[in-house]
């Protein structure tokens, strides 16, 4: 249980560090684009720059639900990599899945990606409403003509 322990607490570092590091591009590319141009969030710029973005964020989860998954296929915890993606996918979504596909010595490590794929999730989440209500404040203030 220490090895899994430890194993989790190192996934859940790296996709912590990836993930604010990936947080952190997409706002200075927002920042960027926001002061290149008053960027109006209805025009098309406007959808395909949110578009854009919203993808920038699956990418970036998918990358880490991938690393999970390379890993529970590393440690043998899920033979299948189709099925560690897809158990991976659901676990980090909190969806659910049944562990039964996962060894029974990884399964903590399963229900830890559960919690930290909520967190992520969430984390995603406030950054991409923060971003919206400031292009909808930019949009309001912007002088009309």
């Amino acid at each position: 249980m220490v090895l899994e322990l430890l194993v989790a607490t190192a996934m859940v570092a790296l996709t912590v560090v990836i993930h604010g590091w990936g947080l952190a591009l997409l706002a200075r590319v927002t920042r960027a684009e926001q002061n290149a141009r008053s960027l109006d969030w209805v025009s098309p710029r406007g959808v395909g720059f949110t578009v854009g973005l919203v993808l920038g964020l699956f990418v970036l989860h998918g990358l880490e639900i991938w690393l999970y998954a390379v890993l529970y296929n590393l440690l043998g915890a899920i033979e299948d990599f189709r099925t560690a993606v897809y158990f991976s996918t659901a676990t980090y979504s909190a969806l659910g899945y049944d562990d039964k596909a996962l060894a029974s010595e990884w399964r903590l490590l399963g229900g830890i990606e559960g919690i930290n794929g909520v967190l992520l999730l969430g984390w995603t989440t406030a950054f991409f409403v923060t971003l919206m209500s400031s292009m909808r404040l930019r949009r309001r203030r912007a002088p009309k003509g």
